[in-house]
């Protein structure tokens, strides 16, 4: 998962560059992991600088192309994995001081308009929205599961107010049809009571779909636990979201851990709290009008950080409690 949709194939834009660069400080060297490798925009510049390394991760098998140009240039600097990013706690870290680890959740556009992947309802055939290390379809969910597990899937992932009637539409029709890409988009316009002028009708079941067929939710929750046990005392986190749930989870794990939820699992009682994370900006960074004008799908993004205070490894967090209600919701995967 990388980057940003972006309004010209030709043209790379990895988001708030400016700003992350300005936040990871790699003028001063270090080792620093990509979480989301995507077409290696940050990883690019961060290998600019001269006595760093970047550890890039991307479960997108299309992303070791470009992780191979990089290598040929870079190879004593660079190191690419495939593998999902709530995996980066197996990678071996024994002698690397990591400073920092960096998240982007959105889209390429090459992915978006990929159609063996799937992802946009202008798309022709099949559902897919596989990124890579899938253990099944939106083709899959969309014709298998039942009416109130894809109406949750649709309300809690994609925020669709509809999300009932659209469900129940896609069960009826698939009695006697298998729901394709173009079968699901008439579906979910047929089934909408009101239309919004400013994004399409299905853009918020298509968004519900790709988060639920990559088990965005806990992929993402893993993610940030394991960085924090990675990243090295006065590192940085830093991860950009693209909407509103993302943003959330990021939100309130940085938030937690640095307001005395934070405590060692193996300080001794009655010791004082010590907070994991320091966070230096309350509220979310977003792009500038210049880069909004320049690359428009970056309007929706955020950009959160914060730095680790502690070098412990153990900590306790309540985040998987938290958002339950939404793994519960990534687990009706389990009867594909």
């Amino acid at each position: 998962m990388k980057a940003t949709i972006m309004p010209d194939v030709r043209s790379h834009y990895p988001v708030l560059l400016t700003e992350i660069i300005s936040i990871i400080t790699p003028q001063y060297g270090g080792t620093f992991i990509d979480c989301t490798f995507g077409e290696g925009g940050y990883t690019k510049k961060i290998l600019n600088f001269k006595n760093t390394k970047v550890i890039a991760l991307d479960r997108d098998l299309e992303s070791l192309k470009k992780a191979e140009e990089i290598k040929n240039k870079f190879e004593d600097r660079f190191l690419f994995k495939n593998i999902k990013f709530s995996q980066l706690n197996n990678l071996k870290l024994k002698n690397e001081d990591i400073k920092g680890i960096i998240f982007d959740l959105g889209y390429s556009y090459a992915q978006i308009k990929d159609p063996k992947k799937g992802l946009s309802f202008e798309t022709i055939g099949e559902l897919n929205m596989k990124m890579g290390i899938n253990d099944f379809s939106a083709k899959e969910a969309i014709n298998k599961l039942e009416e109130k597990e894809l109406s949750q899937i649709f309300k809690y992932f994609g925020d669709e107010k509809d999300s009932s009637r659209i469900a129940h539409n896609i069960v009826e029709d698939r009695a006697t049809r298998e729901i394709t890409t173009e079968e699901l988009v008439r579906i979910i316009e047929s089934s909408k009571r009101k239309k919004h002028l400013k994004i399409h009708s299905a853009t918020k079941v298509f968004q519900a779909l790709r988060i639920f067929v990559n088990k965005e939710i806990s992929e993402l929750i893993y993610g940030l636990i394991n960085a924090a046990k990675v990243v090295k005392k006065d590192g940085i986190i830093a991860v950009v979201t693209f909407h509103s749930l993302e943003d959330k989870i990021v939100k309130y794990f940085f938030k937690s851990l640095s307001e005395n939820k934070s405590v060692s699992r193996y300080m001794p009682k009655g010791e004082e709290k010590i907070n994991l994370f320091k966070s230096r900006n309350k509220k979310a960074i977003s792009p500038s009008e210049n880069e909004i004008k320049e690359n428009p799908p970056s309007r929706s993004a955020k950009l959160r950080y914060v730095v680790k205070k502690e070098d412990f490894y153990d900590f306790e967090t309540d985040i998987l409690q938290k958002f339950d209600h939404l793994i519960k919701i990534e687990n009706f995967s389990n009867k594909l």
